[in-house]
């Protein structure tokens, strides 16, 4: 069985009205994409669209977030 490359997203990626500092990373695309909708909504007052769920999607990077990394500009 070959092995499942690792995604994330990462908050630092992108501007908000908050200073947040979290990164998710998963083996699927399902999980990590649960794992961020539920962050968003709760954290940063998203409404759960399937509209909004695509451009998630479309946010995940391959592998790891980079331990270090500063917030974006």
């Amino acid at each position: 069985m070959a092995e499942k490359e690792r995604k994330y997203i990462d908050c630092r990626d992108y501007p908000n009205n908050k200073t947040c500092t979290v990164a998710i990373s998963a083996d699927s695309d399902e999980e990590l994409l649960e794992a961020a909708v539920q962050h968003v909504v709760s954290v940063h007052g998203y409404s759960d669209t399937p509209e909004f769920r695509e451009e998630l999607r479309k946010s995940f990077k391959k592998g790891s977030p980079p331990a270090g990394m500063t917030r974006a500009a």
